[in-house]
């Protein structure tokens, strides 16, 4: 009686520590305006860390939206955590997985940054494209071509 009294104490407390853990899963709405065209596909990334910020293998979580149309899309990230992140994506207008640039490295395809971020001459970094995640949260980002 005592071992059964043990465990069901144990799996109440997983549950109810289980259950406050979702009350910290948030909501991250990601809404993308000035799509150019609706060739390809748009490729976003959620990123928690700053090392790996914009490489594949180091996103945290990441989103595919291959039917585009009216310049916009929406994509939404659920069960995030409180925390710092950085959004990061790319139209791949011909639908290869990577961010296509030119011989000096300057992309030939769209792309992006939380916050907006635009700096000259390379990628923006977590620091700069970071917020923080503490409830539900909508942001926008505009395509940069």
């Amino acid at each position: 009686m005592v071992k059964i009294k043990g465990l069901l104490m144990k799996k109440i407390t997983l549950l109810t520590l289980l259950g406050s853990l979702s009350l910290f899963a948030h909501t991250l709405t990601v809404k993308v305006s000035n799509i150019e065209n609706s060739n390809g596909q748009i490729l976003i990334g959620l990123y928690n860390q700053s090392k790996g910020f914009t490489e594949v293998d180091a996103v945290y979580k990441k989103g595919l939206l291959s039917t585009l149309n009216n310049g916009i899309f929406t994509y939404t990230f659920t069960d995030i955590p409180d925390g710092d992140y950085a959004v990061s994506l790319f139209h791949d207008e011909n639908r290869n997985n990577k961010l296509d640039t030119n011989f000096i490295g300057i992309p030939k395809e769209g792309y992006g940054f939380s916050n907006n971020v635009r700096p000259t001459f390379r990628p923006a970094t977590f620091d700069e494209a970071k917020f923080t995640l503490a409830s539900d949260l909508s942001l926008s980002v505009t395509m940069g071509y």
